[in-house]
């Protein structure tokens, strides 16, 4: 029997050059639709704005924001000129801890 890991590709922020609001619009937009789960990635020198965009987003944007997990790992990557290169990668996975409606009840 062959194993199937169910994995859905549409919550996920891909980290690269734009600047860091852009990636917390995209997390807000995701929480907005309803995603419970939101997955942040980056490779490289992006790392550093993949956590700013995070801590931003748990700070400023979502309060009830909870950090699931973090996975760090290495990438090989072929180069152009030949041979492998090593990259480093991280993925941050996000989750809300609170309903909305849970405030109203107030």
């Amino acid at each position: 029997m062959k194993h199937e890991e169910t994995v859905q590709t549409d919550n996920i922020v891909f980290i690269g050059r734009k600047p860091v609001m852009n990636y917390v619009t995209a997390c807000i937009t995701f929480f907005n639709r309803g995603e419970k789960h939101v997955i942040v990635k980056a490779r490289g020198r992006a790392i550093c704005k993949a956590i700013d965009t995070v801590e931003l987003l748990r700070r400023a944007f979502v309060k009830d924001l909870e950090i699931k997990s973090i996975a760090i790992s290495t990438e090989e990557l072929d180069r152009a000129e030949g041979g492998q290169s090593s990259i480093s990668s991280i993925e941050i996975i996000v989750t809300k801890t609170k309903d909305d409606q849970s405030q109203e009840t107030e």
